[in-house]
């Protein structure tokens, strides 16, 4: 069981499209449930204090939805990189080892709040470069899918 839990809301149709399609792929090869909390509102001239309260909210949010016996990936840019047959190596080394429920998380535009960091297994950088969410979240699902096509031996377009 894959659970993803983002902060915010996708707005725009054809980044809902693109991964309700991935969601269908992986249908064969496990149970996939995305999770939205709200982001916290911010001016964009607030203070660290401003700032610091939105992530803690933000990151209470995120924790709320994850039980004890999930194991967390934290998406950040502070983690470690991985490949595509890293992740899926280290994917499937979870789900034997450890746990059948593995959660990523998306931070706020602000990034985790510590209580997140601290709860996380792993912490991922899917890239060096800094994405919109929207972009991140369909990147996430389909490295899940290559993942899983990785596993299986499959052949997967490129």
């Amino acid at each position: 069981m894959i659970k993803i839990v983002a902060v915010g809301k996708i707005k725009e149709k054809y980044f809902v499209d693109g991964i309700q399609e991935y969601i269908k792929r992986l249908g064969p090869y496990t149970k996939i449930e995305i999770i939205e909390v709200p982001d916290g509102a911010c001016a964009p001239n607030a203070s660290i204090a401003e700032q610091e309260l939105v992530k803690q909210k933000e990151g209470d949010a995120i924790l709320s939805k994850i039980k004890e016996d999930e194991v967390v990936i934290c998406l950040d840019l502070h983690g470690k990189n991985y490949n595509s047959l890293e992740i899926s190596k280290k994917l499937e080394e979870i789900s034997t080892y450890q746990s059948s429920k593995v959660t990523f998380t998306i931070a706020g535009s602000m990034g985790y709040s510590e209580k997140v960091i601290q709860r996380a297994n792993l912490r991922w950088c899917l890239s060096n470069c800094t994405f919109p969410h929207q972009i991140v979240r369909l990147l996430l699902v389909e490295q899940i899918y290559r993942s899983y096509k990785i596993r299986k031996n499959e052949n997967y377009h490129k």
